[in-house]
Order: structure tokens, then C-alpha cells, then sequence
């Protein structure tokens, strides 16, 4: 059970609390001198396998940073090895799969998820609890969706063209793609709430891409199956997706405790689009922390002033850290955001 004296916790409910809660996506990354230390010597699958190198790179940015949160070190496409998704992550590219999923025979030739093909990751959550001392621990998983543009498309798309086809074409087995991931991420996220996350968070990074009627026909439902099923572990429930404004008010009905908003929607029109019950988390520009310390504290600035007050709000960027991110800035707006919210200047 996560702790309730957290102040993330207690923003998840929308329960007072002292200041502003402040975590990063991408927080423990490339722009970390450690975590390019640790890259010269091991590839990203190496690290996201190795429990002890897991808990490393995981708590180091809350020691570094003072962020109220820590988020698993790991990747969206670690769980789709059980499934028999061969893949590799390749530097400067990202997830490629060597056999794309394309056919009703590819979708029901994967297996049934198997958390103990994922051990690694349930001994890295462990013994990252045991080394983070109260502070929270977000696990994760990517959302089905966006798992499919993966093992469709077989490597990063700017189209989804042949996901959206599969999805226009071929329903029935896009259908059934779905809820064998859906079922994947209700496994592998209850398997991390039982090793001790305290809160758990679905990233749909690419869900944007589509209409509002595709949304709610082919994704919806999969998103109301994933978190009524996860409702009953009492966890924050975090939903993430990127230029998926028009999106919001679907997403919002999937049963999120959280919605994870990025950087195009100004929380305040978020909030009034959605109503007070549930809770916002973000959304400053990523590349302001790439642009100097002056212009990240005023686009912080901004945001906290527009939520001043708002018990069910979350600082975080509206995307991962890029980077070229000085941590040096990264440190700064913690503690600007923990002033402003403790009513500082």
C-alpha cells in the first residue's frame, strides 16, 4: 500500500497536502552523467534486465533531484518477450521487432504473459522500495495501443499506417490484438503493485494518433477493462498520452485516478474541460529545460500559478526529459515548484 503521509499519493487522491508534488518522465535517463557512464559499459536491454542496476538508475534521480516520486527504470516493451515479441532497442531508433505482428495467425500464435518471465523487473522493483525510504515508487507499463504501433509497425512510425489498417480492415483481429496486451498490462502491472509500487502509470504515447471515434470503437473498452481491473488494488491509476487534446475527455473515462496532460493543453482548460475529480499531472514544455534555467523557472512559474491551489494537480513535463537536460535545471524547478506550492514568492 503506498503511504499516505507522500504528498504524490495524497495529490493522487486530491487529499491536502503541503506543496506541490514534482516527478519527471524520463528522470532517470540520458541526460544523467551516471546513466551515460553506466551505457558505455551495458546496452539498454542489459540495464532494464539487471534488478540491482534497475534500483540504481531508479533512485538515483530522487537523491540527485528531490523529486517526491521515483519512476521504474525500464521500457515499454520489456513484458512483450513473454508474449514471444522478439525485439531489439536500438540507439537512436528505438523498439524494432523482427517479426511484425500482421496476420490473425501472428496475434494467436503469442502466448499468455507469464510474470516470471519478467522476475528481473519484480526483483528491481523490490529492491528499489526497500532502497527509496518512504518515497513512492511509480511502476508502468505501455498502454495497447501503443504496444501495437510496435510489434504492427515493427519499428517507430510517424503514420501507424499499417496499425490503423489492421485496426480499419481488419477488426476482428486488431480486436483480439488488443485484449491479449490488455490482458498482458493488467498481469504485469498487478505483478508490480504486489512486488510494491505504490502507484502505477499506462503510457500511450502514440494514442494521439487517432480520431475520437476510433478512440472510443477500437481502444475505449480495452482502457475501461484495464483499469476496473486494477481499480481493486487502491493504487493512483496514471493515464499518459501525447497531442491527444482532443482525446481527454475519453481518456478521463477510462477509469484513471490520474490523466497525465502534455505540453499543447493548458491545464486550466484541462481542469475545465474535466472537472474537479480527477487529478492533473504535468505539463511544462520539454524543451524549456533545455533552453536555459530562466526560461524553464518561468514556464514553472506559470504553470503553478494557473493550479495555485488545486489539492489534485502533479508537476511533471508534458513528455520525458530530453537529453540534453542540465540536471543542474532539473534541481532548480524542484525546488521552485516546492516553494511556490508552499505558498513562497
Amino acid at each position: 500500500m503506498p503511504d499516505d503521509t507522500s504528498r504524490f499519493i495524497r495529490a493522487c487522491r486530491g487529499e491536502p497536502h503541503d506543496t506541490i508534488p514534482v516527478w519527471f518522465m524520463r528522470q532517470a535517463g540520458r541526460y544523467q552523467p551516471s546513466y551515460r557512464a553506466l551505457r558505455q559499459r551495458y546496452s539498454m536491454l542489459q540495464l532494464a534486465r539487471t534488478p540491482e542496476l534497475i534500483r540504481d538508475i531508479t533512485v538515483r534521480p530522487v537523491e540527485d533531484l528531490g523529486v517526491d516520486a521515483a519512476i521504474l527504470f525500464s521500457d515499454i516493451m520489456i513484458p512483450l518477450a513473454s508474449l514471444g515479441i522478439d525485439f531489439d532497442i536500438q540507439e537512436n531508433v528505438g523498439p524494432v521487432v523482427a517479426q511484425p505482428v500482421e496476420t490473425r495467425a501472428d496475434v494467436d500464435a503469442l502466448k499468455p504473459f507469464d510474470a516470471t518471465d519478467v522476475d528481473f523487473v519484480l526483483e528491481g522493483v523490490e529492491r528499489t522500495v526497500s532502497a527509496l525510504n518512504g518515497v513512492p515508487l511509480i511502476g508502468f507499463s505501455g498502454a495497447p495501443f501503443t504496444l501495437a504501433s510496435y510489434i504492427v509497425e515493427g519499428a517507430p512510425s510517424r503514420t501507424y499506417r499499417r496499425t490503423k489498417h489492421m485496426m480499419w480492415q481488419e477488426p476482428d483481429t486488431f480486436a483480439m490484438l488488443m485484449e491479449r496486451l490488455a490482458d498482458m498490462v493488467i498481469a504485469y502491472l498487478k505483478a508490480q503493485a504486489a512486488a510494491g509500487a505504490s502507484a502505477l502509470q499506462i503510457f500511450d504515447s502514440w494514442v494521439g494518433a487517432l480520431s475520437v471515434a476510433d478512440y472510443r470503437d477500437s481502444v475505449l473498452p480495452h482502457m475501461v477493462h484495464i483499469f476496473s481491473s486494477l481499480i481493486e488494488l487502491n493504487l493512483p491509476l496514471i493515464y499518459f498520452g501525447v497531442g491527444n487534446q482532443h482525446l481527454l475527455e475519453a481518456m478521463a473515462s477510462t477509469g484513471a485516478s490520474v490523466l497525465g496532460i502534455d505540453w499543447r493543453t493548458p491545464l486550466s482548460q484541462a481542469r475545465t474541460m474535466l472537472g474537479p475529480s480527477i487529478t492533473l499531472q504535468g505539463n511544462l514544455d520539454p524543451e524549456r529545460v533545455t533552453a536555459g534555467m530562466d526560461t524553464a523557472e518561468q514556464g514553472a512559474i506559470d504553470i503553478c500559478r494557473a493550479m495555485r491551489g488545486d489539492p489534485r494537480f502533479i508537476f511533471n513535463l508534458g513528455h520525458g526529459v530530453p537529453k540534453e537536460t542540465d540536471p543542474a535545471v532539473l534541481k532548480h524547478i524542484v525546488d521552485r515548484v516546492h516553494a511556490m506550492g508552499g505558498d513562497g514568492a
